[in-house]
């Protein structure tokens, strides 16, 4: 077993503010809404656009899979958990309009 392979991956995971327990059904972000290139809202599996402070409630609710909350400078935001994968983080989602 790679241990210092572990330790590095839950590095990430330490940066994270809170982690909520995603619900049974939860809906997954899908699309990410930007304004002058800062992500202002998000766009969920279900079609619905969200800004950014009502995903994060929704998210801390059990309401988003995936994702973690993070604060830079006071300003919080979602992050996705760490995996395998690099097809599902946020920053590889695309950009999508505020009109749905």
């Amino acid at each position: 077993m790679n241990h210092n392979h572990d330790a590095n991956a839950s590095l990430p995971m330490r940066a994270m503010r809170e982690v909520p327990q995603a619900k049974a059904g939860a809906e997954r972000i899908t699309g990410l809404v930007k304004e002058r290139g800062r992500v202002s809202g998000y766009q969920l599996s279900n079609g619905s656009i969200l800004n950014k402070q009502d995903a994060i409630n929704l998210a801390r609710g059990g309401g988003i899979q995936g994702v973690g909350i993070s604060s830079r400078k006071g300003n919080e935001y979602l992050k996705s958990l760490p995996d395998d994968s690099g097809t599902n983080n946020l920053n590889a989602l695309p950009t999508v309009s505020a009109q749905s």
